[in-house]
């Protein structure tokens, strides 16, 4: 078979299946024609509703069922009760007239039946008429719309239909349904469906659909027994946790009808409030202050534990709610109460408050035991009254302190000589002494009268004319800037010549504290002493010159008296008494030479100019060079010359220089003073992060009148006694950062000790060695 053939048999198969459905719809319309037609000859056969197959129903309800189609009208059953509602419409008995009158009572109701008639909308309502009302539901059925009509009238006129009524309940936001005597829930509006889950609100829909197991145990429990019962029940709904108060009412003819009241705000505010109340008693419990609140009936109904505590009441008896007047008595049984000779009068006076609505003045009770209470009164927002008792004992015995402290403060103030005034914050004059009103010249009472900074600075102005300075210095009084209230300082002339030093200090209270002093005096003075400075200073330069050329003078003569002498003593041809001669020239001239030194040294400690060269020095060697050198001053003097040294004194940081010129002063000062036959002893020693130099000898002593001065430069020796070297061995120790101690005891030896410190810093002093 060709491609042709088969295209030309399909569209022959398409054209017999066509013919055929065209066919079948054909014979289909008529048979529903021959229905719809038979139905209406039966309609139009039956006009009254008489026939036979009418239902019995709606003869029996009152009920008129009424078929439509297009502009025509016919009863289908219910005969009387088309008559019916054409009395409550106040028409003819007539299908079409009956019809007409629904639409024609409201607007609303000609659309209803429109949307019914033309697209198959179902509705229901109710038409008013004169004598009640008519209830029509509407629905289609094919190309019929039935209409079924009942008459509303007599005790029912004004209610709802079924449908109305249930129309209405939908509509409430909160859940509602109508439960059977096991709690099952058999009907619910839109919220309670929306909320249990259903897709109905038919009985089937709703099977084992729960709002609230304890709520199903409450309309079973309210079934029951046949009376209404209530609760609260808390219900998470829409993720959100509710508060529900539910209503189960047991209704006729069998079921229960609840219905739920959202109270979710009313409780929290009632929690809130509850919240609220807890929180104000716990802060009451926190306060120093004794609070109770006695309610309408005069009865303690709140108290705090600063209550029980002021007054030693139990605990006990207060939760018995005792009224006002027991406490009263009570508390005047302890004696403590203020003390009254009419108590009885005194009591009723403070129970006869509770009439006076307004407000109260506050009383302070002064109790057997010394102590003072304020009392506070104020009727209460509840009703009642609320009693606030503060100890203030202690806050009027601070106020006298604080009064006697300021009476202290003027007082102290009088008596400066510094003129002192006190400005607060708000340039107020807070306080003054009797310093300032001398100073500016003033009265007391001009002050006063004048009161603030710009009337204080009118009286001053004729004393110090530059106004900028007091406008610097109320920027310092009143000016809120932290910068502006930092302390100052300066100096100001006065119209008559005066130089006066002024401050200003602020106070930790906000007020800032003035002060002037007249310095004119001062100045002159310290102008005197600094040209007594200069002189001193020119003086001192003069000394160190002339010493300096002094020395320098002598030195050179006694270098060459010291060269000769040596070359005379070593000449041929001088007899031995001639030699002695010559020696003792030469001792002469070298002690001479030893004491400018000496002389130049201390000129150059004085002038601050001797600088030490620090070096590591062995302390064992240093005692020992010493010795070597006084070895043969000892043995001409028949002096046994010891040294003594620990093995760990180690080496200590100095000038070896100065240091030998010191150990030197000390062993030719003990050889002084050590009779033949005595022995002088070195001795060093390391403690307390210093090391000691002892230089000690058995000769006579320093008598004690002595010792005070033995280090003063230029005492008059007494036998070959102490002069400059100990002055400058106290010096070179001193600035060696050390200091010196003399122990001695007239006939038993004297015991000089050098305290230098390990770690040396040039020029340190003991502090309290420099006076």
């Amino acid at each position: 078979m060709t491609p042709f053939d088969l295209i030309l048999a399909a569209t022959a198969g398409a054209v017999c299946l066509a013919i055929c459905v065209s066919l079948w719809s054909l014979s289909q319309r008529r048979s529903f024609e021959a229905r719809i037609a038979a139905l209406k000859s039966r309609l139009v056969e039956q006009p009254g509703g008489d026939s036979p197959n009418a239902p019995a129903w709606v003869e029996a309800f009152d009920t008129a069922i009424v078929a439509v189609e297009g502009d025509q009208s016919w009863l289908a059953a219910g005969g009387e009760g088309l008559s019916a509602c054409a009395r409550v419409l106040d028409v003819e008995a007539q299908v079409q007239a009956v019809v007409t009158a629904i639409g024609r009572a409201d607007p609303d109701h000609a659309q209803k039946l429109t949307a019914l008639f033309e697209r198959g909308e179902a509705c229901g309502f109710e038409a008013r008429g004169k004598a009640g009302s008519v209830a029509v539901e509407g629905r289609a059925s094919g190309a019929l719309a039935w209409l079924r009509l009942s008459a509303v009238s007599g005790g029912d006129v004004g209610l709802p239909s079924a449908a109305r009524f249930a129309a209405l309940v939908d509509s409430v936001f909160e859940p509602a349904w109508v439960a059977g005597a096991d709690g099952q829930a058999v009907w619910g509006n839109t919220a309670f469906i929306r909320a249990v889950g259903a897709t109905a609100p038919t009985a089937a829909a709703l099977a084992g659909k729960s709002f609230d197991r304890a709520a199903d145990a409450m309309i079973a429990e309210a079934a029951k027994a046949g009376v209404r019962k209530e609760a609260l029940r808390w219900i998470n709904l829409e993720g959100r946790r509710r508060a529900f108060r539910l209503s189960a009412e047991p209704l006729e003819g069998g079921g229960v009808g609840v219905f739920c009241a959202d109270v979710t705000e009313i409780e929290d505010v009632r929690d809130a409030f509850k919240k609220h109340v807890e929180a104000h008693d716990e802060t009451l419990n926190h306060i120093a202050e004794a609070v109770a609140i006695f309610s309408q009936t005069r009865r303690l109904s709140y108290h705090n534990t600063a209550f029980a505590t002021l007054w030693g009441l139990e605990p006990a008896w207060l939760a018995e709610r005792p009224t006002h007047g027991e406490v009263l008595d009570r508390l005047r049984q302890r004696r403590r109460l203020p003390e009254t000779i009419d108590y009885a009068g005194w009591k009723a006076a403070e129970l006869a408050r509770y009439e006076d609505l307004g407000p109260q003045a506050d009383d302070l009770w002064h109790l057997p035991d010394g102590r003072t209470l304020k009392v506070v009164r104020q009727p209460h927002p509840l009703g009642g009254m609320l009693l606030i008792y503060s100890d203030i004992t202690g806050e009027l015995r601070l106020k006298a302190q604080y009064n006697a402290l300021i009476q202290v403060q003027q007082a102290t103030l009088d008596k400066l000589n510094d003129a002192v005034a006190v400005f607060g914050s708000d340039g107020r004059l807070r306080l003054h002494n009797e310093a300032f009103e001398t100073f500016w010249n003033v009265s007391a009472f001009a002050l006063e009268a004048a009161g603030d900074f710009e009337g204080v600075v009118d009286l001053c102005v004729p004393r110090l004319h530059d106004l900028a300075f007091w406008r610097e210095l109320k920027g310092r009084v009143a000016d809120p800037d932290p910068q502006m209230r930092a302390p100052t300082s300066g100096e100001v002339r006065t119209s008559d010549g005066r130089i006066v030093v002024y401050q200003s200090r602020p106070l930790p209270d906000g007020a800032t504290l003035i002060a002037f002093a007249d310095v004119t005096d001062t100045r002159d003075l310290q102008s005197a002493l600094a040209d007594r400075s200069a002189a001193l200073a020119e003086a001192e330069r003069l000394k160190r010159d002339f010493v300096g050329n002094v020395s320098y003078e002598l030195r050179t003569p006694l270098t060459t008296i010291i060269g000769y002498s040596e070359l005379l003593e070593r000449a041929d041809g001088i007899s031995e008494r001639g030699r002695n001669h010559v020696a003792a020239v030469r001792a002469a001239a070298t002690q001479l030479a030893r004491s400018i030194d000496d002389v130049l040294d201390m000129a150059q400690i004085d002038a601050g100019e001797m600088a030490l060269e620090i070096e590591d020095i062995r302390v064992t060697d240093l005692l020992l060079n010493a010795q070597e050198r006084a070895l043969k001053d000892a043995q001409l003097g028949a002096v046994t010359l010891v040294v003594e040294c620990e093995e760990d004194v180690g080496l200590i940081r100095g000038d070896a220089k100065r240091l030998t010129q010191t150990m030197d002063h000390l062993v030719e000062n003990a050889l002084r003073q050590t009779p033949p036959g005595g022995q002088v002893t070195l001795s060093a020693r390391r403690a307390l992060g210093e090391v000691r130099l002892d230089v000690r000898d058995t000769g006579r002593g320093v008598p004690f009148h002595v010792q005070a001065h033995i280090f003063d430069r230029f005492v008059g020796r007494d036998r070959g006694g102490p002069g400059l070297g100990l002055a400058l061995v106290k010096a070179l120790v001193e600035l060696h950062g050390g200091w010196v101690a003399l122990e001695s005891e007239p006939g038993a030896g004297s015991t000089f000790t050098c305290h230098l410190p390990e770690t040396q810093q040039p020029g340190a002093m003991q502090p309290e060695l420099g006076f």
